[in-house]
Parts: C-alpha cells; sequence; structure tokens
C-alpha cells in the first residue's frame, strides 16, 4: 500500500523549529510498495525459523538465544538511528533481528515460563495498542512516513517490536491451540490481508490503519509459512527443516536489499547530475 507522502529519502517538510531542532533527518524507512511487503514476509519468516534453527543447531537455550539475538539486535538499531536516512541494510538488519527477538521472547513465555499463547496474543496485542495510542498522542500521527524525529523512530521499532511478538503468539495460537494449521492459517492470514488492500482501495478505508493491520497480519503470515516449510509432516508441514528454510529466505532477502542498495545509489547518482 502506496501511502502518498514524503518519498523515503526526501527530505521532511516540516518547518517548525521544534522538529528541526530535535533531529533534521531525512527518512528513515523504506517506501512502502510490493517489495517493502515481500521482504517484509520473508524477514517475518526467517524470524520464526531461524530462532528454531539456531536452538536446533547450537544446543542454547531461549534465554541464551535473546541475550545473543537482543545484543545483535542493539547493534543494529544503534546503527539505524545514528543513520540520517533510509539505508537499505541497515533498516532491514533491524526488522530481520527485531523479527527473531520477538519470536524468542514469546517462545520463552510460552515453552520455559509455561505463559498460555491466549495470555501472550492478547498481552502482546494489549501492548501494541498502548503504544499507538501513546505515539498517537504525542505526534499526531502513526505514519512511517512521518519516521523523521528520533523519538518518532523510537515509537516506531517499539510497535514493530510488540507486532512480531503478537504475531508469533497468534499464529501459533491458531494453528495449534485451535489446531487449524499451518497450511490454514496460511491461508487465512491471507485472505484477511486480501480483505484490508480491498478495503483500502474501494472502500476508502484510511490508509494508515490500513497499513498497520496488513504490517501486524504479515507476521502471523510469515510464521504459519515458515512452520508450514519447516516443521514435520506429520506435524502439517512439508519438512524442509528450519536450516534450508532460513538460508533460502536469507538469501532472498539479501538479493532484494542489495538490488534496493544498487537502486537507490543510481537515482542518487541521476540525481546530482541533474542539479549539477
Amino acid at each position: 500500500m502506496n501511502t502518498p507522502t514524503v518519498a523515503s529519502g526526501q527530505p521532511a517538510t516540516n518547518p517548525t523549529g521544534r522538529q528541526a531542532h530535535l533531529t533534521k533527518m531525512l527518512i528513515k524507512v523504506p517506501e512502502v510498495t510490493l517489495a517493502f511487503w515481500v521482504i517484509k514476509v520473508l524477514a517475518t519468516t526467517v524470524g520464526e525459523t531461524f530462532a528454531d534453527f539456531l536452538a536446533e543447531r547450537f544446543g542454547l537455550g531461549l534465554t541464551e538465544l535473546i541475550v545473543i539475538m537482543g545484543a545483535g539486535l542493539v547493534v543494529a538499531l544503534v546503527f539505524q538511528f545514528r543513520a540520517r536516512m533510509y539505508v537499505p541494510w541497515k533498516y532491514w538488519l533491524s526488522v530481520v533481528l527485531i523479527s527473531i527477538v520477538g519470536t524468542l521472547i514469546t517462545d520463552k513465555l510460552v515453552d520455559d515460563m509455561g505463559v498460555s499463547l491466549w495470555t501472550c496474543t492478547i498481552g502482546f496485542g494489549v501492548a501494541m495498542l498502548a503504544t499507538f495510542a501513546i505515539w498517537y498522542r504525542s505526534e499526531g500521527t502513526l505514519s512511517i512516513h512521518s519516521i523523521d524525529t528520533t523519538k518518532r523512530e523510537g515509537f516506531y521499532w517499539l510497535a514493530i517490536l510488540f507486532t512480531f511478538a503478537l504475531g508469533t503468539a497468534a499464529g501459533d495460537l491458531l494453528a495449534e491451540t485451535l489446531n487449524i494449521g499451518y497450511f490454514n492459517s496460511m491461508l487465512l492470514f491471507l485472505a484477511l490481508i486480501g480483505l484490508i488492500a480491498i478495503a483500502w482501495r474501494f472502500l476508502n478505508l484510511n490508509e494508515v490503519l490500513a497499513f498497520w493491520m496488513v504490517y501486524v497480519l504479515t507476521r502471523p503470515l510469515g510464521a504459519s509459512t515458515g512452520d508450514f516449510l519447516s516443521q514435520d509432516k506429520v506435524d502439517g508441514g512439508l519438512e524442509l527443516g528450519t536450516t534450508v528454510t532460513s538460508f533460502v529466505f536469507l538469501g532472498a532477502i539479501l538479493a532484494l536489499v542489495i538490488g534496493m542498495t544498487i537502486a537507490q545509489r543510481r537515482n542518487k547518482s541521476t540525481a546530482e547530475v541533474a542539479t549539477a
């Protein structure tokens, strides 16, 4: 879903002294295009399978994995926050890592601490909505193309963390607790996304609301896809394993990010030549 706002990488047009004083940064997120949604689904799938891959491959517990991947996420976000404009590899590295960490947090609560998937789903849903409410009250907008101050970027990444944790819990709740299965869950989330797209296109559904609804739903879609591809056939999967699934999807993300980086540099060079 494209939002008719400032294009990624273009200077934000806000003349107030408060905003200029805060950061004077360029837009920090990508344009919402088909490529955006493709990488988002790939990243959410990796978040589901790569966490399992690490646990199986290295025999680490969930606590150790949360510490290790959490430290990696902090480093990635430092690079992301220090950037003055959208840089594809910094942004998408942060998304992949926050997807993994969100999955691990949910798994820790459910598997090690005995918290039910119902409780996790409701709890993360409330936390996400509270984040959106505070963000909107503070900034007056939830549009991702208004991410041009450090404060707004902080709200943005916190909201994303809760969407990933919520998506993991909701996906597992439907597929496992309610016995819908991974494939049927995948179809359900695809159908819901399709309905939102139709409502946005033909029924004037608010574009910002539509964006965040789809953003939330792509997380359990990715989780269901990852489980469907990697889990054993007896459990309703295709039994490709977490290793194959994780690295195929990581390779696809890498290829797309490299393509985005090349296109961004080409556009920048063209703009510099045009203004010379």
